[in-house]
Parts: C-alpha cells; structure tokens; sequence
C-alpha cells in the first residue's frame, strides 16, 4: 500500500494530528468565547450531532439474533464497565508513587470508564471470522449502557471537575447525548430502507465532528501557559497503554477459552475485542460535558486519544494469528464430532 492510500485510510489519526498542530498555532480561535464560540458549538450542537448520528447508523433491528446469549453479554459488560475500571484504579494507586504526570494518570482511569466502541470492535470480530452478532450487540449495548455507566464511574473515580452540581451534568447529559441518540432511532424507523440502499458515511461523520471537539479541547490547552506536558510521562503512558491491552486481551482469551467456560472459539473473539476497546467518539463528548471549563481537560483526554489508534493497530496486527487459532479450533470441535462413539 502506498504513502497516499495509508494516509487516506488513517485519515483520522492524521487529523488528529493536524488538529492538534492547529490549536497550537492559532488557540484563540477555538477558546471558549472565541470566533468558533465551542460552549454552544462543541458543548450542545457537536455532540449532539454525534449522538444523533450514533443513533441513526446503530442497527438494533439486527441484535435480536445476539440477545438471548446472555452469558457472553454479562462477561463483557461486566468486565469493561466493572473489571476494567477497578483494575486501572489499583494500577494507579502504584503508578501515582511515580513520576508520570498525575493529570495523563487520571486520563487513565477516564479510558478505563468508557464504554465499548461501535465499530472497531465489530470490524476486527468480522477480519477474524467470529461472533460478529454478539460484537454487534455489545457494542450498541454498552453505548447506551456507558451513557448512565460512564459519567457515574467518572464522578465515582475522579470526582467533579468544578463547582457544577451533580444535575446539571446530568441534565446536559439527557439533552445532548439520550434525547438525540433516541431521535436518532426513531428516525432509522422510519428512513431504514433509505439507509441500506444509500449507506451513508456515518463514521466519517461523526469523525470529523470528533476532530472539532478535540481541536477545541487542545485550544484551552495551548492558550493556558501553565500547562506543559512531559515528553516522558506521555512516553511511559503509552507503553502502560499497550501493556494493559495486552494483558487484558490475553486475560479475557484464557477466562472464555476455559473446557467449562460455555464459549466457542468464534465467541471468544468477539469477547476479546469487546471487552478490551474503548469509545472515543463516545468518550471525547462525555469528558466534555463532565469535566466543562477544567483546565486539564485536554491533557485527561491524550491517553484515550492515544488509547484509540492502538487499539486498532494492536488488534489489526493479531487478525492473522487469531483468524488461525480460531480456525485449527473449529477443525478440532468438527473432527472429535466425527469421531465414532
């Protein structure tokens, strides 16, 4: 694959990058009562856009096939949403004797409260050949599970950015993020056929949206001179990152591949996948409304910003060796059901 075509298909990544660079070059255009005024474009039309658009590309129609396993379901809500969390909170607990930035550190913790992605978990359960179903189902559930999960584990773990009330969070909550996510499935009712026939670019939408409220969050970073990040904090952040997605895929491999687990190979994909990705579109919007006006905001959100390309690059690299191990797995399963009794 060439330069051009890699950097087409990473255009998001690419974009972070350039948004980024953007803010720092020209932060005031994107502060709060700015040109660009974030606190009624970002805070209420953006992520409502986002949620609008989630609900609108979300194919809840296809999950009844999923439902009914619901062993699978509670491993992977449980794990993402219950697991996950504590197990980066008592990491942090050694990691905070450390020298690595306290804020990246609580970045940590806010990637460890977020709910599964909708698609990059779903696309590698299908790469692979697994329970593409059950990813399905995973993924929009705990997308409406995380928005009533997430920013409860967020106040729980990091408390409240500021001296706003508990019910206003809440309420900006129900307005920007439930109100438009369920407009937007009452409208895929009744556009469903148009959808299908015409697939629009539901993620290319909402990535680009994602990329106007990471450009606005890194404006209030750069027009701050009291914020510096350390090169080798971020260094040592992402290396901690790439460990606890290993670990957890591998712990999450051995739990569903146990002789009494009740999983097949197929669903231990989907498992692994699942319970180990993150949301960034989802997440970016809820660290917004939660954390609003906190000056750290941008430096809590690298580790999910950095959380989200290695994931996809982590699991795109293991689809060939997993495609191979699930394969020699149902070869096995069909020849001992050959085999005379």
């Amino acid at each position: 694959m060439g330069l051009l075509a890699r950097l087409r298909k990473e255009w998001f990544i690419v974009g972070i990058v350039l948004v980024i660079l953007s803010a720092k070059v020209q932060p005031s255009f994107g502060v709060k009562g700015g040109p660009l005024r974030p606190e009624v474009t970002i805070a209420y039309i953006a992520v409502s856009l986002i949620f609008f658009n989630s609900g609108l590309s979300l194919k809840t129609e296809e999950l009844t096939s999923a439902l009914l396993h619901v062993r699978l379901h509670l491993f992977v809500q449980s794990f993402t949403l219950i697991f996950f969390p504590l197990a980066v909170w008592l990491l942090l607990q050694l990691l905070q004797l450390s020298s690595i930035d306290q804020w990246l550190l609580r970045g940590l913790q806010t990637v460890s409260c977020m709910p599964p992605p909708v698609s990059s978990a779903v696309i590698l359960t299908k790469a692979v050949g697994g329970n593409e179903a059950a990813a399905i189902f995973n993924s929009a559930f705990g997308s409406f599970l995380g928005i009533v999960v997430t920013p409860v584990l967020l106040l729980l773990f990091l408390g409240s950015s500021s001296s706003v009330p508990f019910s206003s969070i809440f309420s900006q909550l129900f307005m920007t993020v439930v109100v438009p996510l369920i407009l937007g499935q009452v409208c895929r009712g009744f556009l469903r056929d148009f959808l299908e026939r015409r697939r629009p670019p539901f993620g290319a939408i909402s990535s680009a949206v994602l990329l106007m409220i990471i450009y606005t969050t890194f404006c209030d970073t750069f027009s701050n001179p009291n914020i510096e990040l350390d090169a080798v904090s971020l260094l040592l952040v992402v290396f901690i990152i790439f460990s606890i997605q290993i670990s957890f895929m591998l712990l999450t491999f051995s739990m569903s591949t146990r002789s009494r687990s009740g999983f097949s190979p197929a669903d231990t994909v989907a498992i692994m996948f699942c319970s180990t990705h993150k949301s960034l579109t989802l997440g970016i919007p809820m660290l917004k409304i939660v954390f609003e006006g906190y000056e750290h905001l941008s430096l809590i959100s690298v580790p999910l910003l950095i959380y989200h390309p290695a994931q996809i690059l982590l699991g795109s690299v293991l689809v060939p060796t997993i495609r191979n191990w699930m394969t020699s797995q149902q070869k096995v399963g069909k020849s001992t059901n050959l085999q005379p009794v």
